[in-house]
């Protein structure tokens, strides 16, 4: 299963696989505005991988399959205050 994979330049780490590249027309209207200008970034054959780098693969193929999209978010920061105020509690 090959797909292509974009970055967005207004949302940092931020990337949407597709089936097609440059099709899009199964990405909803309102996430392609958020999500900016689709930059390519790679083309991934995912029958060949077993796992990716910041996405469960698994999930990947089963979002391209079902919905003929995925969006990967970027991990969530730590809250380092919020670390540092518990380690002190303790």
């Amino acid at each position: 299963m090959l797909c292509a994979v974009y970055k967005s330049l207004k949302k940092d780490r931020t990337y949407l696989y597709v089936q097609r590249r440059d099709d899009f027309s199964a990405v909803p209207e309102a996430l392609l505005k958020t999500f900016g200008t689709p930059t390519l970034v790679t083309i991934v054959n995912l029958a060949k991988r077993e796992h990716l780098a910041l996405a469960d693969i698994d999930r990947v193929r089963q979002q391209l399959t079902q919905h003929g999209f995925y969006l990967q978010l970027p991990p969530p920061e730590d809250n380092l205050l919020a670390q540092h105020k518990a380690n002190q509690s303790a």
